[in-house]
């Protein structure tokens, strides 16, 4: 069953990924997560791609000092510690993954299924204008 709630850190695979990348944080773990969906090529994201993907895109966003407005405290401080050897090339990465998952993806189709299509469309183009 899915956490899906209000933010792309809601939903089961973000969160996992999170608490991963709350533990080992770095700019690798962005690459994993958001590579898969930036390199799609157009194919159906699954949760366990899209989800991650959302998720460090979100934690990109932040980097560039542009995080939601209910981004973790706790997160936000651990970010300043990290040595981020291109932002511009993880923001690059980030837009493409976002773009990908907003077209066709499982989280799309939760949203679709929920009524809540509109919306979650809405917080992924507030995502891209954060990355841009």
């Amino acid at each position: 069953m899915s956490t899906l709630g209000n933010s792309n850190f809601d939903d089961d695979s973000a969160a996992d990924f999170l608490a991963d990348f709350t533990d080992f944080p770095g700019e690798v773990a962005l690459l994993e997560a958001l590579a898969p969906a930036a390199e799609a090529d157009g194919e159906y994201l699954e949760a366990e791609v899209a989800g991650p993907a959302l998720a460090a895109a979100e934690i990109v966003a932040a980097l560039a000092g542009q995080p939601f407005a209910h981004f973790p405290t706790d997160l936000l401080k651990q970010l300043k510690a990290l040595n981020i050897s291109d932002l511009e090339e993880l923001q690059e990465l980030a837009t493409q993954a976002v773009t990908a998952v907003a077209q066709d993806s499982e989280p799309r189709a939760q949203a679709a299924a929920s009524s809540t299509l509109n919306d979650w469309l809405n917080e992924q183009q507030e995502l891209l204008k954060r990355l841009a």
